[in-house]
């Protein structure tokens, strides 16, 4: 196991240089027309792809990392940029998540680097669990998933919501689909499915118009009798046998399918808030210094002042949160109280907060979009509310606190 260390490597610093370059030189420039037109910056993942930082090569050597630092500061540095524009670049790690955490050696070595494509052939993929019924409530969905077994295909049926890069058709897109092979069972019954790109009867619904991270794509997808082969149920058909089997006869089972994405995902997701909040305090503390309003700067007003201390301390401890909860993941180390959630739930409200005290510290220049931190602040919100609003995140805790099963 490594041991835990608050400092970071060279290795790790070198990545976050290289990454925060690639924030403050292509990303902020154009976040304010992405922000605006509500498009997908292809562009940005065009250049990042170019550079090595959209490819399965640079999400391995992430995930290598036995600290679990690396993919969060990452993380971190694409959203300090531009939230939106970070999450089109790490949406597709969305779907590599639900193939490593259910899939076989041989289904992940052929489908992530599937999700990725090349520089001359980029490519994209989704996660597809929320249903317009079931967004905390992952155990109730509704999209079906039946076994032909005459030409072992598996047919899938529904719509999903909320999806990252749902439905996108620009280019090859991977779509992971979690969907209730057994219903009564609920989340026991679930099984995840790749659906190839180009694969008749997806499609994609309405695409949704949002308050905050709007240069990245959300949009419904509907599953119209979509056949694809039985090697594209993640884990194999033997093993989800088995698994019903256990559940049946009322035997403990693993988490659901949605779940185990989740729990690995809710950190990373925390270090994207933690690069909001950090943009707010850094920008907010520059504006103090040489903001004047009675003959000084206004950072010599306590009021001020507390305010930004306030900012820097919440912003480290939620930090502290976010690295821990990645580094316990790394090291196969159990989330006993919910460290996971912790860090997902502290970075994401700290990020409103922080972006809310930011407006308040540049007055009127704060409301206006000429300005950046309403960008922020709008961009922030989601943060309490996907992967797990802060309610089901306090869920989470308290039921791993006190080990009762909390409805």
């Amino acid at each position: 196991m490594t041991d835990y260390s608050l400092d970071l490597n060279e290795d790790q610093l070198q990545m976050q240089k290289w990454v925060h370059d690639f924030a403050e030189n292509v990303i902020r420039p154009v976040a304010p027309e992405y922000d605006e037109k509500e498009e997908t910056p292809w562009e940005v993942i065009q250049e990042a792809a170019n550079i090595g930082l959209y490819s399965w090569e640079a999400l391995s050597s992430w995930f290598s990392d036995p600290t679990g630092l690396t993919f969060a500061l990452v993380s971190e540095e694409l959203a300090w940029g531009c939230a939106g524009i970070g999450l089109s670049i790490l949406g597709t790690t969305l779907g590599v998540s639900g193939i490593v955490g259910s899939g076989t050696p041989e289904q992940i070595a052929e489908w992530v680097p599937e999700c990725f494509g090349t520089p001359e052939d980029i490519h994209l993929a989704a996660f597809a669990v929320s249903e317009p019924d079931a967004g905390s409530d992952v155990s109730n969905l509704r999209t079906r998933a039946g076994y032909d077994e005459a030409t072992d295909e598996w047919v899938l049926n529904g719509t999903k919501t909320w999806i990252t890069n749902g439905g996108i058709d620009k280019v090859p897109n991977v779509h992971v689909v979690v969907a209730s092979v057994e219903p009564e069972l609920k989340g026991r019954g679930q099984a995840s499915f790749v659906v190839p790109p180009g694969t008749k009867g997806l499609s994609m619904g309405q695409k949704f118009k949002k308050m905050g991270i709007r240069a990245s794509h959300t949009a419904e997808v509907v599953l119209d009798e979509v056949r694809v082969p039985g090697r594209c149920l993640l884990g194999g058909k033997e093993k989800l046998d088995a698994r019903m089997a256990r559940a049946r006869e009322g035997k403990s089972s693993r988490v659901q399918a949605a779940m185990s994405t989740f729990e690995a995902s809710r950190p990373l997701v925390g270090a994207q808030a933690l690069g909001i909040a950090r943009a707010a305090y850094e920008y907010s503390l520059d504006y103090a210094k040489e903001r004047k309003a009675f003959g000084r700067s206004i950072i010599e007003n306590q009021g001020i002042a507390f305010k930004l201390a306030d900012m820097k301390m919440e912003l480290d401890a939620a930090r502290l949160l976010v690295h821990r909860a990645c580094w316990m993941g790394a090291n196969g180390k159990e989330f006993t109280a919910g460290e996971g959630s912790m860090s997902k739930l502290k970075a994401g409200e700290v990020a409103v907060w922080a972006t809310e005290q930011a407006i308040q510290i540049l007055g009127g220049y704060g409301y206006v979009r000429e300005y950046p931190v309403e960008k922020w602040h709008r961009d922030s919100k989601i943060y309490t509310i996907f992967e797990g609003t802060s309610e089901i995140q306090r869920l989470v805790i308290a039921r791993a606190i006190s080990g009762i099963r909390i409805p």
